[in-house]
């Protein structure tokens, strides 16, 4: 999938400003009001030209092309499930059920964030009270100024949780955020749903949107059919007029504080006399300006019992890190503005030990990067997830500049779809970051040209390998598994289909022997020789075969994967067509720890075997029998009572995913 986004877009994004604007507005097409001047508070600037920012009609367009996205349930050489599917004129809306043809991404519920291999979140007090979990970013073809989006929800809506605009001046601007997340029930109504909530009111033009998700509360998968967006038509006349404004309008607190006071220092034209022409004509001026704009405060009552005063000043140094260390990174930035004492606690390293820039992906850019390179000379964990992507604000060299700088200290590297990466980077990694227990490369390239992991073969102390949905070649992946016995948690999922897993699957089971989880979801060319080998990982405890292991007999390499993995907690064998009920005869003896269990599209299985897992696994919690044939709806509901076990079972008589 395409990263790349139209011309105007540049390499580095710029602050967004937030001033009154002034416009004339004008009629829309069927209206019958007059134009009237008016003023309102609007990201934008303070301009009173005619016509200024919209045309007299509005405009309504589904996107036209994706972007970016950071994860689909479709494989890139089909259609069903895929991103693209996101555009142009709804295809299925406003049916309601399970269809190839619409989006759909990779996780529902918080059944992931219960498996073994669920991660914890680096610096959390950095996350937003609704983290997002997946994102796509569409591109239309005109620009409009935003006043409706509308998303057409085909299958289990809810999950969108984030509207953003990137706008003319290289800035995202939030139009909606769902507050009430957790505080308002689910979305349960089986109906499909034009979703258009309330947007914030801007007066810049866009046509680039982004939509986030979080599937948290998903009772299942979520699929979108398509995306309008409506709004006034922009002039395109008057582009470069809003833009020299706003480049204008830039201003600092300072330079915004000097023009309240009215203050007009006189100018040479000989720069190296400035500062002495200012100090002996205009100090004293300024001075009188400050005095004149310094608010008055009443005076205090005395009170007749003197207190004495104890301020933050007087509080130990390592007390008032500790209240720092609650604090997220844009507080910390803040408070460091307060005071030079505050600034000094701020900015000492032990706060920066572990950095979370994935919140921030909007305001990521190679100026951050180079702070917090000052700050961080201690670092641990570092999470670069979506900074830099669609729009490159972090410039490649400055990445590699600050792996260079405090890359060899670092533990965990979480950089899922960072699009700024390059070659370079990755060697800089490979190289510099020799202490590396975690990384995470998920969705950062899908053209093997991009990048080059060659470098990665120099890691070896590695406890968790992500590698969902890159382009990595066999050899090396190979390499990367024997230089790394310690591995323990494997994500091989939608990975180049040049690997073969069988190949993968007997290298693990003579070098990685203590791994935990293994991920090879839609992977490539893993047969009963390869499910044989992966017995020899006595501790396995979460698997996902699903799309995988799809030979039309398994014969005995599933029972013998089940008896030497007692430990298995998660096992995901989705469209795996070899399945017979013997193989779940041996899933019920052989697994008593298992408690999630994925069968979904698997046919030809008698329901008295279903019935043999829910009786005799007894911590199963999630059993997905989506498209399994022999069961009806009345019985999936008492099972599911009688057992307490959360039963997903779709009927939609649809192609199977």
């Amino acid at each position: 999938m395409s990263s790349s986004t139209e011309d105007d877009v540049k390499d580095e994004a710029e602050v967004a400003v937030h001033v009154p604007l002034k416009i004339r507005t004008h009629s829309v097409v069927g209206s019958s009001s007059d134009s009237d001047d008016y003023t309102t508070e609007v990201a934008g600037a303070l301009v009173d030209v005619e016509g200024f920012c919209y045309a007299d009609y509005r405009l309504e367009q589904y996107a036209h092309s994706v972007l970016d996205f950071s994860s689909q349930y479709g494989i890139d050489l089909s259609i069903s499930y895929t991103a693209p599917n996101i555009t142009g004129r709804p295809s299925k809306y406003p049916e309601y059920g399970d269809f190839p043809q619409t989006f759909a991404m990779r996780t529902y519920g918080d059944w992931w964030d219960k498996a073994p291999s669920r991660l914890k979140e680096i610096h959390p007090q950095s996350l937003p009270a609704v983290p997002s979990e997946d994102f796509i970013v569409l591109y239309f073809e005109d620009y409009v100024i935003p006043d409706e989006i509308a998303i057409f929800e085909t299958f289990n809506p809810g999950a969108v949780i984030r509207i953003w605009s990137y706008t003319i001046t290289k800035t995202w601007i939030c139009l909606w955020e769902d507050t009430g997340f957790y505080t308002k029930p689910p979305c349960t109504a089986n109906r499909a749903r034009r979703f258009s909530p309330p947007l914030k009111r801007i007066h810049l033009p866009t046509k680039t949107i982004r939509l986030e998700f979080n599937h948290q509360r998903l009772h299942y998968y979520t699929e979108i059919d398509a995306v309008l967006m409506s709004g006034r038509k922009f002039n395109m006349g008057n582009l470069q007029t809003l833009l020299d404004f706003h480049e204008r309008q830039r201003k600092g607190s300072i330079l915004s504080k000097l023009q309240n006071m009215k203050f007009r220092p006189i100018c040479k034209d000989n720069y190296q006399t400035r500062l002495q022409h200012f100090l002996d004509h205009d100090l004293d001026k300024f001075m009188s300006a400050v005095n004149e704009v310094q608010i008055k405060t009443p005076a205090k009552r005395q009170d007749s019992t003197r207190v004495s005063k104890v301020d933050l000043k007087d509080m130990p140094f390592d007390i008032v890190l500790k209240i720092f260390s609650y604090l997220d990174l844009i507080s910390l930035f803040r408070v460091g503005l307060v005071s030079r004492f505050f600034y000094d606690v701020s900015t000492h390293p032990l706060l920066y030990s572990e950095i979370n820039l994935k919140p921030y992906w909007h305001l990521a850019s190679t100026e951050l990067i180079s702070t917090l390179a000052k700050r961080a000379t201690v670092l641990k964990k570092l999470d670069m997830s979506w900074c830099g992507c669609t729009i490159q604000t972090v410039s490649p060299t400055e990445f590699k500049k600050f792996i260079q700088q405090r890359g060899d200290t670092l533990t965990h590297l979480r950089l899922n779809s960072s699009k700024f990466l390059n070659s370079s980077c990755i060697e800089t990694i490979g190289i510099v970051c020799d202490n590396l227990r975690e990384l995470s490369l998920r969705n950062c390239s899908l053209s093997p040209p991009l990048l080059n992991f060659s470098c990665l073969a120099n890691l070896k102390n590695l406890d968790r390998l992500d590698l969902f949905q890159t382009v990595i070649e066999q050899d090396l992946l190979l390499t990367m598994l024997e230089s790394n016995p310690k591995l323990k948690h494997l994500n091989l999922a939608f990975c180049n289909v040049a690997v073969n897993m069988d190949d993968v699957a007997v290298h693990i089971s003579e070098y990685n022997k203590q791994l935990i989880s293994l991920d090879m979801w839609k992977a490539h060319y893993l047969s009963a020789h390869g499910l044989l080998a992966l017995s020899k990982c006595h501790d396995l405890e979460e698997v996902d075969f699903g799309w995988c292991l799809r030979e039309a007999t398994l014969g005995d390499s599933l029972k013998e994967f089940l008896i030497n993995c007692p430990k298995i907690k998660k096992l995901f064998l989705a469209a795996v067509r070899g399945l017979t009920d013997r193989d779940l005869e041996d899933i019920a003896n052989l697994c008593p720890n298992l408690e999630q269990l994925d069968l979904m599209g698997v046919l030809g299985i008698s329901k008295e075997r279903y019935y043999d897992i829910l009786q005799k696994c007894k911590k199963l919690q999630l059993m997905d029998l989506s498209f399994c044939d022999n069961i009806m709806d009345y019985e999936v509901a008492m099972w599911s009572h009688n057992f307490n076990v959360n039963i997903k079972c779709c009927h939609v008589p649809n192609d199977i995913r």
